[in-house]
């Protein structure tokens, strides 16, 4: 199989790495990240103004019209310079998940939203056991009614808009309803917002058909699996870059340390995993714009590798800084807890390596 981007691609790509060049420096990460927010709304906008956040949606509902493979093209620009913005909630979470189980009149009513910006919405779905799959969900709608609690919810504390997983079907929520209490979490990851939210006799209104809604939420979740993995393949070629950069400046005993054997090693190694992750991120991509059969063993392949294969760059990022790599000016750390987050979330190498197992009926 050969996979190739088209020009108009290309210049996506282009495009994307000069707008994340200047809206997304080493210094404005570090600022955005202190800020509750986490992200600027300035910047947001114009993400919006570009097609980012309609991208996959289509025309129709207010998007651009294209699809997954130009979103995989944009988050790997993404995790190359670690973009604050709540991105994978709106645009990976939140409107797909609307796409996938949504009626055709509340895709008309929510999706044009998001694809503007006007709207920020995620999805709710992991409860505090941390459970990733959708057995783990035992929250329960009564009457129209939420009670129960959701954690680990990516930009929960600022979104717009919530799309909350009970066991008998996917719920839109208002945050500022009744009995919602949203709660910024302390993370590992600074640059990627996490919170917990509590609902209490909630009014909620069913999205779509209950009947439907496990299967979209699955769908959502390998969406979302295959395209968090181009996003990490963007880090760790940064990781690479930044790590074969340093071994050709740093001297030591009168010659670069890349002239070392045991850093050549470590840099060929990092090349390697990230060529091997690019290829299992791309083939995951296409599959969930082409293949919706081949989507969720081609997820779990990618988020397994991939996840381990960023971790493994962020780690010897620091290794080969040496000294300066272990400082909280030095932004190797910063790589380090974005691999750590995203290896975690939606479920770690182990826990998709057996998802594969179980499809394979190994």
């Amino acid at each position: 199989m050969t996979f190739a981007f088209s020009e108009e691609q290309q210049e996506l790509r282009s495009t994307a790495a000069r707008f994340l060049e200047e809206k997304s420096s080493s210094a404005i990460v570090r600022q955005l990240m202190e800020t509750d927010t986490g992200f600027d709304e300035g910047t947001w906008k114009q993400m919006a103004d570009l097609g980012w956040l309609g991208m996959a949606i289509p025309e129709e509902y207010g998007g651009v019209g294209f699809g997954f493979v130009e979103v995989l093209v944009l988050l790997e620009e993404m995790g190359k310079k670690l973009l604050p913005a709540p991105y994978v909630s709106s645009v990976l979470f939140g409107a797909n998940a609307i796409l996938n189980a949504g009626s055709e009149d509340q895709k008309k009513e929510l999706l044009p939203g998001i694809a503007d910006g006007t709207t920020r919405a995620t999805l709710a779905f992991v409860e505090p056991s941390g459970r990733w799959d959708i057995d783990g969900i035992e929250l329960e709608a009564k009457d129209g009614k939420l009670t129960g609690t959701k954690s680990y919810v990516l930009d929960g504390h600022t979104a717009t808009l919530l799309i909350v997983a009970a066991t008998n079907g996917l719920y839109v929520v208002d945050p500022d309803a009744e009995g919602v209490t949203r709660t910024k979490l302390e993370t590992l990851d600074m640059t990627r917002k996490q919170a917990k939210i509590d609902f209490n006799n909630t009014p909620a209104t069913l999205l779509g058909d209950a009947a439907n809604a496990k299967a979209a939420l699955q769908k959502t979740l390998d969406q979302a699996a295959a395209l968090l993995s181009s996003e990490m393949v963007g880090g760790a070629q940064q990781c690479l870059d930044a790590s074969t950069q340093y071994a050709k400046e740093r001297y030591q005993f009168g010659r670069p340390i890349g002239s070392f054997q045991a850093i050549k090693h470590k840099c060929a190694n990092m090349l390697m995993e990230v060529e091997m992750s690019r290829s299992a991120a791309y083939y995951a991509g296409w599959a969930a714009a082409e293949d919706p059969e081949e989507l969720p063993l081609a997820a779990s392949l990618a988020k397994a590798y991939c996840s381990d294969a960023y971790f493994h760059c962020a780690a010897e990022n620091i290794q080969i800084h040496g000294g300066i790599g272990f400082t909280w000016e030095h932004d190797a750390h910063l790589y380090f807890r974005r691999a750590k987050s995203s290896e975690i979330y939606l479920g770690d190498a182990t826990y998709h390596r057996e998802l594969v197992a179980q499809k394979l009926g190994v």
